[in-house]
């Protein structure tokens, strides 16, 4: 069953002190579906994911949850219905993996409610579906770059929300564990009805997993839709300032970006 949670922006400006970085964007994220955000370096990708995820606030235009206005809503009450996984997250001192993927149920205890056999549960389950449960014991500071990304997204899973957020969750990680966590976030998706928020950089993983892509470049969105409406040969020139070919991925039945750069220029390229 799909989730009924409605989240947007609208006419949302987002920047750092003086300097703007997002400009009048407005964005539906289709409930129920993997949406990826993609775009070159500092184009403001994260920046809008830090917006919907009530991190950064607008300076003008809103976010809303459900109607309300996300930043205008308990800290509580958001965190029972969005979760997030930030860029570079940083753990407490010698906090040990269990302790910190048990912070993601931070949001179901209330003032009187103790750690419950429920909990326990979705930790496993989290340790489980990431592959980290054998790191239940080990602190988080001993572990490798790729280990501790799983470990964060163990966390973000912990928290059992329906909308969930990630920044760049396959940092650090080889292609096998990329490919693991973007099923996982997509089992999430089909099986589980969430609807789950992307920043990627690999743009071919991007439309092998994304229901919903959004392209941007220079803070503003350029392309929504489906992978095989939006990945264009002229869209990917004017994101990313490169010529391509847009061919069929083999294996799924999607766009597949192929770089051509200037020593390739001509070789094997169709005029």
């Amino acid at each position: 069953m799909t989730t009924n949670h409605q989240l947007l922006a609208a006419g949302m400006d987002l920047g750092y002190g003086e300097r703007k970085v997002v400009d009048d964007l407005s964005l539906t994220i289709p409930p129920g579906k993997l949406t990826v955000i993609v775009g070159a370096n500092a184009c403001g990708k994260s920046t809008v994911l830090r917006g919907l995820a009530r991190l950064l606030a607008p300076t003008r235009g809103a976010v809303y949850l459900d109607g309300k206005p996300i930043h205008q809503m308990p800290t509580r009450e958001v965190a029972t219905i969005l979760g997030v996984l930030p860029q570079s997250p940083i753990a407490p001192d010698a906090i040990v993996v269990a302790d910190l993927v048990g912070r993601g149920r931070y949001p179901h205890q209330g003032w009187f409610r103790r750690w419950t056999p429920e909990d326990d549960a979705a930790v496993a389950e989290a340790l489980t579906a990431t592959n980290t449960l054998d790191l239940a014991d080990r602190p988080v500071d001993e572990l490798s770059g790729g280990q501790r990304q799983r470990v964060w997204i163990a966390m973000a899973l912990a928290q059992q929300t329906d909308v969930l957020l990630l920044d760049e969750p396959t940092t650090f990680l080889d292609i096998n564990h990329q490919v693991e966590v973007l099923d996982l976030l997509t089992d999430l998706v089909k099986h589980a009805g969430r609807t789950v928020v992307v920043v990627l950089h690999d743009l071919n993983l991007a439309c092998r997993y994304a229901d919903h892509i959004v392209a941007m470049k220079a803070g503003q969105l350029v392309a929504e839709g489906r992978p095989a409406d939006v990945m264009t040969e002229a869209v990917v020139a004017n994101v990313f300032g490169m010529t391509s070919r847009v061919v069929i991925d083999p294996i799924s039945d999607t766009p597949m970006i192929i770089p051509i750069g200037r020593h390739h220029v001509g070789a094997g390229v169709l005029a």
